[in-house]
């Protein structure tokens, strides 16, 4: 298997890590990746991961339930009645932050496309990219969504007034070129909207290599608000605000407590996870992911 070395840190630049972390692929495969740390400016990302051509099946799993729509078990259910509830909440807060109510929106990584049909019905113009094809079928055959299957394929005649990635930013192997587009396709007063899983959170600290959202090798980075911060900074975009995803931190900690091997792990990952969101209420920085509202510098 082509797997990807970095010998340069993504935020910095600088070539100098130390072991972080050995987590393994709880989800398709059980090998062991692991996780550094830049010694200049902190930021982790796991090392030696699959290339593109190969990561696909990484994501063979029913357990999969971005791509899969899966409602099996009580942890999937939960995330189906979470999702809906905060589908309108996403929807409302886009149409805050960026001050468009009938725009044109793009959602990149759109799954099997919950957020765009939500949209959607609030009369926005919506396309979607999606590299899974199960997922991506299931957009257009459920929800008659546009989505095409790579980011390169999005055509410019037209920018958009928002662009959202929902936790897919981790996913992806070039950060550089992704966020290069991202400013070539967004309209010069458009909202960039992006979550991401927080590697300083409270749950992340206490669960160590089994937290779930380290996830390898299918999240490659593993952003704090600092290191997110930089990185922004560095391919032209400013942080307007961020925003806590409080109800993440319960599913996350379920999965977390299922890969300890921990007897009855939803009911101890209700009970951590509402420490979690104790923690993270007088300090956002602590929730268990975050969303960044970004505009271009």
């Amino acid at each position: 298997m082509q797997k990807i070395h970095l010998n340069d840190c993504p935020v910095c630049q600088q070539s100098a890590t130390s072991p972080f972390l050995n987590c393994t692929d709880h989800y398709a495969t059980g090998e062991t990746y692991k996780i550094v740390r830049c010694e200049h400016c902190g930021f982790l990302f796991t090392q030696d991961f699959p290339d593109e051509s190969e990561i696909g099946k990484y994501y063979e799993s029913s357990d999969y339930v971005s791509h899969s729509d899966t409602r099996k078990g009580a942890m999937n259910k939960v995330y189906h009645l979470v999702r809906s509830y905060m589908l309108r909440k996403k929807a409302r807060m886009v149409e805050q932050v960026s001050g468009v109510r009938k725009g044109r929106i793009l959602d990149i990584g759109c799954g099997t496309g919950y957020f765009l049909n939500t949209m959607h019905s609030r009369g926005w113009q919506t396309l979607g990219v999606e590299k899974n094809r199960g997922a991506a079928k299931a957009a257009a055959e459920h929800f008659g969504l546009n989505v095409l299957s790579d980011l390169k394929e999005v055509r410019e005649n037209g920018k958009f007034n928002v662009i959202t990635l929902w936790h897919v930013l981790e996913h992806l192997q070039d950060l550089s070129g992704t966020f290069a587009r991202l400013r070539q396709l967004l309209a010069e007063n458009g909202t960039l909207v992006i979550a991401l899983p927080n590697s300083a959170s409270y749950d992340a600290n206490h669960y160590q290599a089994y937290w779930g959202a380290f996830d390898v090798p299918r999240h490659l980075w593993h952003f704090s608000p600092d290191m997110f911060g930089r990185l922004a900074a560095r391919e032209g975009f400013r942080i307007e605000k961020f925003a806590p995803m409080p109800f993440d931190a319960f599913y996350v900690s379920m999965l977390s407590e299922k890969y300890k091997g921990n007897n009855l792990p939803f009911l101890r990952g209700m009970m951590r996870g509402t420490l979690a969101l104790a923690k993270a209420l007088p300090d956002p920085v602590q929730s268990s992911s975050i969303i960044y509202v970004l505009k271009k510098r």
